[in-house]
């Protein structure tokens, strides 16, 4: 006879676990301790097995039904319900594995060590920050159940406090990871694919440069007179001569600055395209290296953090000098040695343009011309180096006192 509530609520325990039969293969299964537990007898290929289906009364008898109906129509269909619940509980697991933030964190160690298309380490922190940002919104959610829209709230909350260009480097970094659950087959298809041209175009700002000789020349002097700490001013006298990253700068460590060679060899993970780039030094700058190590010393960092010699000289460090200087962040950044020395080299015409860019160390798109190049210009790049040296002693000797 089918099962009825009134003899479930009945049944007492027993010294021994007992069976109560429904209908087609359920039953109750009812406890010494009192428990009573649904359980639903079938066969595959021959071989009999049971399928736990819930406790009672948690499950009721009508629900224990239905399950048991819903596994009947597995076995029609050639499907072991045991099999399918382990995995369901297998797909449960995964997702709750595979949230965004996990997925983010996974795809950031693998783009800190992704060989050539590593990030640099700044570039590292600053994506981490981002995706950190992103991932208070929709980090615990797993990847398949985040929609566009989620993204774009998500994003949104940045964007309305006027980081529009953040926003934009979130979207791309938020569809870099989903671009890797789908490459590690997490997900079926990248979410934020469609929302291009949702969010607000950031207004382009370029890097502040004095780049008018006489300018140059007061700027030269202002430096000269800088007051602060004296790596700090170090630093400000060689930037313009070598030109470099500023991050490429802070981050320059005495075992890679050869002073007898002349050559500073920046490796290619300090470097944002990923390659070595080797910086010819004048005598100029030989010279302010020297003065650099009688406060430094001659190992670790050339220009080490004020307040621990483990840590390079703070990001802000430059900057912040030249606004004691009376350098608005328009007029001048630690960037705008670049820009500098670019216009003025090529407005000499004294210099082929591949050298400028060879000490520039831009990339090269055409892979054919990068090979070839990657070797060439040195010689021609060490005079460049040593002429723009005595071109920015000429400039400081004609300029006037600093403001």
């Amino acid at each position: 006879m089918p099962l009825s509530d009134v003899a479930i609520r009945n049944a007492k325990p027993r010294e021994k676990s007992y069976k109560m039969g429904d209908s087609l293969g359920l039953f109750l299964l009812v406890q010494p301790s009192g428990g009573k537990l649904w359980r639903f007898k079938y066969r595959v290929l021959r071989r009999e097995k049971k399928l736990a289906l819930g406790i009672y009364p948690d499950i009721s008898l009508s629900e224990a039904r239905r399950r048991r109906d819903e596994a009947r129509q597995m076995i029609a269909h050639g499907r072991d319900p045991a099999r399918e619940k382990q995995l369901e509980k297998h797909r449960a697991f995964m997702e709750a594995a595979n949230t965004f933030a996990a997925i983010a964190d996974e795809y950031c160690r693998k783009r800190r060590r992704d060989g050539a298309r590593a990030w640099a380490p700044a570039t590292a922190k600053r994506s981490e920050y981002l995706l950190s940002q992103l991932s208070i919104s929709i980090g615990r959610l797993p990847v398949t159940d985040i929609g566009p829209a989620d993204v774009l709230a998500a994003i949104r909350k940045i964007e309305a406090k006027g980081n529009h260009e953040s926003a934009r480097r979130t979207l791309q970094l938020a569809s870099g990871v989903f671009r890797y659950a789908v490459a590690t087959v997490r997900l079926d298809s990248d979410p934020t694919r469609d929302l291009r041209g949702a969010l607000i175009v950031p207004k382009v700002t370029h890097y502040g440069a004095v780049i008018d000789p006489k300018e140059v020349g007061e700027l030269l002097l202002a430096i000269d007179d800088y007051e602060g700490h004296v790596v700090t001013k170090l630093a400000l006298q060689i930037a313009p001569h070598v030109f470099v990253r500023p991050g490429e700068l802070r981050h320059a460590e005495w075992g890679e600055i050869d002073l007898e060679a002349a050559v500073w060899t920046i490796p290619a993970e300090k470097t944002k395209m990923r390659k070595p780039h080797h910086v010819p030094l004048s005598l100029q700058v030989i010279e302010l290296f020297r003065s650099l190590q009688m406060f430094s010393g001659n190992s670790g960092y050339a220009f080490p953090s004020i307040r621990s010699r483990k840590r390079p000289m703070s990001d802000n460090t430059l900057n912040a000098a030249l606004r004691r200087l009376g350098y608005a962040s328009d007029e001048m950044t630690g960037h705008g040695f670049r820009a500098m020395a670019s216009t003025l080299l090529n407005e000499s015409g004294l210099w082929s343009p591949d050298a400028i860019e060879r000490a520039l160390a831009h990339g090269d798109t055409d892979r054919v011309r990068a090979a070839y190049h990657r070797g060439t210009h040195w010689k021609e790049r060490v005079k460049m180096a040593q002429w723009w040296s005595n071109h920015l002693d000429e400039l400081r000797a004609k300029g006037k006192k600093p403001r």
